[in-house]
């Protein structure tokens, strides 16, 4: 995992440092140059133009200009609050104007086509911890940030603007990070491996979902959770693949049916196309009131539950709301500050809230956060929430706990969804796509 950090927790990590601050930009200096140095791919007769500023970003930016002069670099360096509207010309810009704590509008100064642009840290006029920026900013190459990760280097349209984003160890102690980007090795980490005795059982899911005309949701969630490693899918609407158990419920009072039988599930996933009704809203609190089985509260019955959900939600519980479902649970949306809003939401209902969007947000009710940022905009389109409601009861099924399992469920969903066509792309494509994503992850480990 990759630390996030918002640029309030950054500053107290500078100031528990050590080293002097001169020491630190030195470090951070040096890994800018040699940044630009690949950028650049060499020294001789290159052009460097940096914008600098007065604080510390503009420091870094004014140490990488004296180390790339030292090598022969033809180096201009432009005071960021004089700066001409057009830049000289050059090989490469280096953005050292603003850092992660500006605030407001900013018009960068134009570059010619075609230049190259370094940011340090983020690039400037990029709001550090919603990824929102007013007025011009200079969309950079690549983005070196030090320490760690900042929100608005993942968030739309700070994301945009950064290009690669490159962390950057320079010393600095970014342990008491509380967030953390996903990366492959972790999904690898936590999915455990069969072993030779294992049974089908050991890993069941049962779905509660669908109802007339909406039982394609219900094979969607299904379907998500075989691909998943599901042991037995049972479903609860005629319309299943053939794989999967079929138990027909009532349409009110079936949370007894269920809990009668929930000893042989490892997870539930419930509220996939199920109705809106108070009668479901009645079932799914009797549900989540009867079980500690990992439970995925998704769709309907987020709805269905609303403001109330707290009364019987609890860390076995991953709710999975998008936008306007948060704002059902939360009485308001998100806002600009989504991993604030998603670790807010999780401490209040004492259970893990994934948030959707690019990217995702996954909260722990201890205020841990986890973004994954494998997702697109492939993935907006009907029935992919019901697929990875799927896979992260699957996960559950198989052992990972309801934090991580929402994590990596989202992960394994988005890599799946990268993999598939850039227009076109139906949720039903993912269920084809999601083994080779698991395959992929799984040899990465396996010996050569």
């Amino acid at each position: 995992m990759i630390p996030i950090v918002t640029p309030t927790e950054m500053a107290a990590i500078d100031q528990a440092a050590p080293e002097p601050v001169g020491e630190l930009i030195g470090r951070a200096g040096g890994a800018v140059a040699r940044l630009a140095v690949e950028m650049l791919g060499g020294t001789y007769g290159r052009r460097v133009v940096v914008l600098a500023g007065k604080g510390n970003n503009g420091n870094d930016g004014r140490d990488a200009a004296r180390r790339l002069a030292a090598r022969g670099v033809q180096v201009v360096v432009v005071d960021a609050a004089t700066a001409p509207a057009t830049l000289p010309p050059g090989d490469l810009v280096i953005d050292a104007a603003y850092g992660t704590g500006f605030r407001g509008a900013y018009d960068a100064p134009r570059v010619a086509p075609g230049t190259a642009v370094l940011a340090v840290d983020i690039p400037s006029g990029v709001d550090g911890v919603t990824g929102r920026a007013e007025g011009r900013v200079l969309a950079a190459d690549v983005t070196v940030t030090f320490a760690a990760l900042k929100p608005g280097l993942l968030f739309h349209p700070g994301a945009d603007f950064a290009g690669a984003v490159r962390p950057v160890d320079i010393g600095l102690d970014a342990s008491s990070a509380r967030a953390a980007l996903v990366e492959a090795s972790d999904v690898r980490g936590w999915i455990p491996h069969r072993d030779a005795t294992t049974h089908k059982w050991r890993s069941a899911v049962w779905v509660i979902a669908g109802t007339p005309g909406m039982d394609g949701a219900a094979v969607l969630v299904a379907s998500g959770a075989q691909r998943a490693g599901a042991g037995v899918p049972g479903g609860a609407s005629a319309a299943m693949p053939i794989e999967v158990v079929h138990t027909p419920l009532p349409a009110h009072g079936w949370a007894a049916t269920v809990l009668e039988q929930i000893d042989r599930f490892a997870a539930v996933v419930v509220g996939n196309g199920l109705g809106t009704g108070p009668d479901v809203a009645d079932d799914v609190r009797r549900l989540l009131d009867g079980t500690r089985v990992t439970t995925v509260v998704d769709a309907d019955a987020i709805t269905a539950l609303g403001r109330s959900a707290g009364e019987v939600t609890g860390p076995h519980v991953v709710l999975t709301p998008h936008d306007g479902e948060f704002a059902r649970l939360a009485g308001q949306p998100p806002g600009p500050d989504r991993i604030a809003a998603a670790r807010d939401l999780a401490a209040h209902l004492g259970a893990v809230v994934l948030l959707k969007g690019g990217p995702t947000v996954v909260a722990s009710p201890a205020g841990h956060v986890l973004v994954v940022a494998t997702g697109d905009a492939r993935l907006a389109t009907a029935g992919t929430g019901d697929v990875l409601a799927g896979v992260i009861g699957a996960l559950a099924a198989r052992g990972v706990a309801p934090f991580e399992a929402a994590a990596a469920g989202a992960f394994l969903h988005g890599a799946a969804g990268a993999l598939g066509w850039r227009d076109g792309l139906v949720a039903g494509d993912l269920l084809g796509l999601l083994p080779v994503v698991l395959d992929r992850i799984h040899e990465a480990s396996a010996p050569h």
